[in-house]
């Protein structure tokens, strides 16, 4: 294998995305506690279904990372079955490298299903239990680790080992549903060994049991855990970045303005392109910049890869941005 500047590890999946028409959305006063409903016991239409296949957070964000010019690879597991097969023909298509794909016969590939209404999805997930084993890598620039499945600690366990041997490749944590279920304690190591951090405020509050949502709250508390830099996003209120190289600076970035079509990966595509845009050697600063326009760019399309830009395309975005879109110590 050629060098490799990206290498993604984390669970691969096939998504069926479902269009619902007859469905209902109840929330909370507050409006962050939602559910959606269906007519329960009865036939329930839906407009149409698409196909997204070889997504996932770590497919997606090593997808993205091909596409802003660098090297990637993924390390995921997938069944000996015709799922696992279009999956690994799709990353090829992608230009990601797929030497670390591993075939587990007995297994069947993840197969999702996504409940799309109006702009946002609710995701059906199932993860499947692979032999996990991180084995012989060769050691990358980044690690980008994201979502993976339950019963992972000694996998996590062998990351982190492998991180602290290799100190001049840097991590990139965007932990998944069940990796913030598996709790900081049993995750200790791969927080301390943390270049940079991601997740959503709803996500860093069940982290750290803290019930406020101020913002340097959190940040502070997530930093504490180890990560260097820490970035936390708020859906349409932006999004903000703290490093631990200068305490007292925290960052803004709205989102560049858009209307959502479809609103999966927006996380994704902002995770992934920050750590592009380090890798290539801009600053945090420049990364928020590039990150908001490519998830901009994402939920313009269904599924998380079809709208991920080149940098071509970033930068002609930036030469046409609004005076406001800009990052601004808060």
């Amino acid at each position: 294998m050629k060098n490799i500047d990206i290498l993604a590890i984390g669970d691969v999946a096939t998504d069926a995305f479902i269009r619902l028409e007859d469905a209902e959305v109840n929330c909370d006063a507050d409006k962050k506690n939602c559910r959606l409903s269906v007519k329960f016991g009865d036939k329930v239409p839906y407009e149409s279904v698409e196909i997204c296949t070889a997504v996932g957070n770590s497919a997606n964000a090593a997808v993205s990372a091909v596409r802003l010019g660098l090297s990637s690879s993924l390390l995921a597991y997938v069944g000996n079955d015709q799922n696992g097969k279009e999956c690994i023909t799709e990353l090829q298509k992608n230009n990601v490298m797929t030497d670390y794909v591993r075939t587990e016969d007995g297994k069947k590939t993840n197969y999702h299903y996504v409940l799309w209404y109006d702009v946002e999805r609710t995701i059906l997930v199932k993860h499947e239990a692979f032999s996990y084993n991180l084995g012989d890598i060769t050691a990358p620039k980044w690690l980008y680790l994201s979502s993976l499945g339950e019963n992972t600690t000694d996998y996590h366990n062998q990351i982190a080992d492998f991180v602290e041997k290799n100190p001049e490749t840097k991590l990139a944590f965007q932990p998944g549903t069940f990796q913030i279920k598996m709790g900081k304690e049993v995750l200790a190591r791969i927080y301390k060994n943390t270049e940079i951090f991601f997740c959503n405020v709803e996500e860093a509050q069940k982290i750290l049991n803290e019930s406020s949502r101020d913002i340097k709250i959190l940040m502070e508390g997530l930093s504490a855990l180890g990560p260097k830099k820490v970035v936390v996003t708020d859906g349409y209120d932006g999004a903000y970045a703290h490093d631990t190289a200068s305490p007292e600076d925290f960052w803004f970035i709205p989102i560049y303005p858009h209307t959502p079509f479809e609103r999966t990966g927006a996380g994704d595509a902002f995770a992934s392109t920050i750590v592009s845009a380090l890798a290539l050697g801009k600053t945090l600063e420049e990364a928020l910049m590039w990150a908001s326009i490519n998830s901009m760019s994402v939920v313009q399309q269904v599924g998380a890869q079809k709208g991920l830009l080149s940098l071509e395309k970033i930068e002609e975005y930036l030469a046409s941005a609004p005076e406001n879109y800009r990052v601004r110590k808060i």
